[in-house]
């Protein structure tokens, strides 16, 4: 055996404290700035031409709008009649105009000020929120698929308020309620089992005005709920260039207490987009713009998110995807041309998969999906434990979501290169066959490496003492565990609890009864 001839250890000196390692979240900026490390397929001359090409459209041709109020003050606002019945032209000024008047910046509130978020965040980074509009729910006890019910509701609420790099939370879809009032159970279950920002999705005219009332209980009451929205609706276009009346007067309810909008375009490329990444933006980029004018108009100063989700069809079979190559270019695409072009905050999926399964096929599409749309500058990332095209969700899949979160906002911090990064000194006096395990900069850095919470960093021999559990495994014991801590009655007092009781039975009276049986029942 070789005897050791190094030079003797030096003495250990370190010149500043090791700095105390935090975890950047959706609630804790980084360190660093991440809105330098930055990806895109778009240069500034396409985007230039996408905004022009944008704003044509809707002067050129416009969009359909049904809802009578609304057509009336976009007329007197400047719009002109389309071609067709229904269709509005948006001069370039009006939309102009709606662009640079649209809030920069603004909060999505928690229950606790701790739990705010703002957008854009202070680092540039992104925020991440479970999927929505879930109808299938997959048992992270047995993994056996079931339809979505308020029980799912309860511990999808759990597992989201448990999970460091998600935000706020989507209600899903219920089933074992009235059809035509789930979104006021399903809401009201939400809102009531979590401390963190909710988004709310209307599925009727009718239901709008409830889930706004069950909102401002959970907020404390009305005034409450205008200084620090604990929930934000979204709003979406009846592709091509079409809205619905529900989803108008969802930007007049919602932004009567000024209530953040997610203005949402989702866009079939093939079915009601072209078949092309350019084709598939450009429709979202003017569905989203047209759902800004309207809200300058009918409420301005409330904030707008530009939310395109992009679908593209498989010709071979009809299906919608979001995680096909195709889509995640455009959704790339369209981030840079909502957030470069125009200076909107932008969500879009962030994660989810076609696959019904949490599995391989799964974990590659959602990994490529996280980390091209964060790259790109997206503010919010959406579909967190999403499956098959966003109509499941799993809780063990979201716990697998919030790891490659994690990893990905890490990854996005921006090397710093200096002498004192580079270890300069000591490079320059390492001896041969020498290290730099006890280098001053090796302990002063140590820490601050990215840990794992579900991983594996195992060799061989534990993975198999192990019984070879994956990360699935431990991804399902920590959905389970946070399901298990949950409080049973949720976040909110008896009070709150039996107000939101009777709104939700006031729905159902009114909704069930009196618009689709013809009774007479009182909205309260």
């Amino acid at each position: 055996m070789e005897t050791n001839t190094a030079a003797p250890r030096r003495t250990r000196r370190r010149t500043a404290p090791v700095p105390e390692i935090t975890t950047p979240d959706a609630f804790r900026a980084s360190p660093v700035s991440l809105a330098q490390t930055r990806f895109g397929f778009l240069s500034g001359d396409q985007i230039s031409d996408l905004r022009r090409r944008s704003l044509d459209l809707l002067a050129d041709y416009g969009v359909v709008i049904i809802h009578p109020r609304a057509r009336a003050a976009l007329l007197a606002a400047g719009a002109t009649p389309g071609r067709d019945a229904d269709r509005l032209r948006f001069p370039r000024a009006l939309v102009e105009e709606a662009i640079a008047e649209a809030p920069r910046d603004f909060a999505l509130a928690g229950k606790r000020r701790a739990l705010d978020l703002t957008i854009p965040r202070a680092d540039g980074g992104f925020i991440m929120r479970t999927g929505t509009g879930a109808h299938g729910y997959v048992d992270p006890r047995d993994t056996r698929y079931r339809n979505l019910d308020l029980k799912a509701v309860r511990e999808m609420a759990a597992v989201a308020s448990g999970l460091n790099q998600i935000g706020f939370i989507a209600h899903p879809f219920v089933h074992g309620v009235p059809e035509v009032t789930a979104d006021v159970h399903s809401f009201a279950e939400m809102v009531s089992h979590t401390d963190k920002h909710c988004w709310m999705q209307p599925y009727g005219k009718e239901n709008i005005e409830f889930l706004l009332k069950v909102a401002a209980v959970a907020a404390g009451g009305e005034a409450a709920l205008k200084a620090h929205p604990i929930t934000s609706v979204i709003t979406c276009s009846f592709s091509p260039l079409e809205f619905k009346y529900m989803d108008t007067e969802v930007i007049l309810q919602a932004g009567a207490l000024g209530l953040p909008l997610h203005a949402c375009s989702l866009p079939s490329a093939g079915g009601t987009a072209p078949l092309s990444s350019a084709g598939l933006v450009l429709m979202a980029a003017a569905e989203i713009l047209s759902m800004l004018t309207v809200t300058h108009v009918l409420a301005p100063g409330t904030p707008v998110i530009a939310v395109p989700l992009m679908f593209t069809l498989d010709m071979r079979t009809g299906s919608a995807l979001q995680s096909c190559p195709e889509s995640i270019q455009a959704a790339s695409m369209a981030v840079q041309l909502m957030k470069q072009g125009f200076g909107l905050p932008t969500h879009t999926y962030g994660s989810g998969s076609d696959t019904p399964d949490a599995d391989h096929q799964s974990m590659a599409e959602r990994a490529l999906i996280t980390q091209t749309v964060a790259l790109s500058g997206a503010d919010i990332l959406g579909g967190v434990g999403q499956l098959e095209c966003a109509t499941v969700f799993s809780p063990v899949q979201a716990v697998l979501d919030d790891e490659v979160g994690a990893m990905v906002r890490r990854f996005m911090q921006p090397a710093e290169i200096s002498a004192e990064a580079l270890n300069w000194e000591e490079m320059l006096k390492v001896r041969a066959g020498g290290h730099f395990l006890d280098s001053t900069h090796t302990l002063a850095l140590c820490r601050d490496q990215h840990q794992p919470g579900v991983f594996l960093r195992q060799g061989r021999d534990d993975y198999e003492k192990s019984g070879r559990r994956t990360a699935f495994d431990a991804a399902r014991d920590k959905a389970l565990s946070l399901i298990a801590a949950a409080p049973e009655q949720g976040v909110l007092s008896e009070d709150q609890r039996r107000e939101i009781a009777d709104i939700v039975a006031a729905a159902d009276r009114f909704i069930v009864d009196a618009v689709h049986h013809g009774a007479g029942t009182q909205v309260i």
